[in-house]
């Protein structure tokens, strides 16, 4: 694994599988919700913009009459 970023709080390792893993300042793996929320801090991990939902065609016709 290598390094890409170490600070005294995380370090920040990219895997062959160009996946992250990151330890906090007491040396143990984080992960879930606390992983993700340091990738993001760091601009390492993108969110997609959650897709507009499209309504049923059928509620639209109903609503017509």
């Amino acid at each position: 694994m290598e390094v890409i970023k170490e600070t005294k709080d995380y370090t920040i390792y990219q895997k062959r599988s160009k996946r992250y893993a990151v330890k906090d300042g007491n040396r143990a793996w984080l992960s879930g919700d606390a992983k993700v929320k340091v990738l993001l801090s760091e601009k390492l991990l993108d969110v997609p913009a959650p897709k507009a939902k499209e309504e049923a065609p059928a509620a639209e016709e109903s609503a017509g009459e």
